[in-house]
Parts: structure tokens; sequence; C-alpha cells
């Protein structure tokens, strides 16, 4: 029963970070912001699924499934709002295989130790997370030219779209992500470890 509980916890985690990481986060001159903020939410959903069923069956290659099943389900929610009316570019889905396949190889290289997943594990994903995230919006269309070409009908004032100011602190998504997560994401990782326990 839990196990399909933390399945549809999932999906709906999932689906709801697909739907922000490509909305709101370009509407406004926070994109930055908003992009280390969803790095570090999808780093937090990745980490402890995966580390809790990664710990769970002690098979390496467990986490890259988790990992699979978030894709999916990702995916299938960029398909539900691109025929609400979204254009396509528009949903950019996270990333989670990669930063899965990295936890699996932390486990495996460490013959299974589990602080060694938690330090080892954590760091890679917390790191590798922004990255992934950030190659996946430069394979799209501009999102402030998108964001002005499919305006929101209800769209309130504070994020309607403005060009992004140059040179604030904002700058380096990536840095400031990967750096955020890759200490966060140890943390993750041994929540993910304590609910084994319970």
């Amino acid at each position: 029963c839990t196990h399909y509980l933390f399945i549809v916890v999932v999906a709906v985690n999932s689906t709801l970070l697909t739907i922000n990481s490509g909305d709101y986060i370009f509407y406004t001159d926070w994109a930055w912001t908003s992009f280390v903020v969803f790095s570090i939410a999808n780093t937090l959903m990745v980490t402890v699924g995966a580390v809790y069923y990664l710990t769970f069956t002690g098979v390496p290659g467990t986490a890259s499934y988790y990992g699979l099943i978030m894709q999916v389900y990702t995916w299938v929610a960029k398909v539900a709002w691109f025929a609400l009316g979204y254009p396509v570019d528009f949903i950019v889905h996270p990333m989670w295989i990669p930063s899965c396949m990295l936890l699996d190889l932390a486990y495996w290289a460490t013959k299974k130790n589990k602080h060694s997943l938690i330090f080892f594990g954590g760091v890679l994903v917390g790191m590798s997370m922004p990255l992934f995230n950030m190659v996946q919006l430069m394979l799209v269309a501009d999102p402030l030219e998108t964001a002005f070409k499919y305006p929101r009908p209800t769209l309130p004032p504070y994020m309607t779209p403005i060009e992004p100011q140059e040179g604030k602190f904002y700058n380096s998504p990536v840095a400031l992500g990967a750096g955020a997560g890759s200490v966060l994401a140890c943390t993750f990782a041994a929540l993910g470890c304590k609910l084994n326990t319970w």
C-alpha cells in the first residue's frame, strides 16, 4: 500500500514540477532565481524517492528505474498541457534519469555503503540536476519571446513579461543551484534512507 501511495505522490509532484519549470518561470526577470528554486525542488523530489527505493530493494539500478517513472510522468504532463493549448517549447520537463544513474553508480561503486550513498550520491545529484535542466532550457525557443507571443489571458500585472536586468547576482543559476543542491541533497538522501527504518 505504501509503495503505491508513494508512486501516486511522485506522479502528482512530478506533474506539478513540470508545469512550474516550464510556465511562470519565464514570465519575469526573476527567471534565474526561479530556476534555482525549482532545481532544489527537483533535487528533493528525485533524491528522496530514488534513495528510498534504492535502499529498500538494495539493488543498484532501482534509482534509474525510479527516474524513468518520473520521466514518463513528466512527458505525460507535457502532452497534457500541450493539449490545453500551451506551445510545446514552453513546457520544459525536468531531466531526472541521468542524476538517478549517478545515484546508482555511487551505491554500486561503494559496495552498497549507505553513508557513501548519502554523501557521494547526494552531492552528485545536487550538482547534476541544475546542469541537465539548464541544457533542457537551452534547447527550447527563446523563453521571453515565447512569453510575449503566448500571453496568459488572466495574467496579473506583476507577472507581465519584462526584459531581464543584466548584471544581477542571479546570473549564474546553474552554479547557484548546484551549490545549494549539493549541500541539501545529502540531507534529502539521508531522509530517503531514514524512510526505510520506520
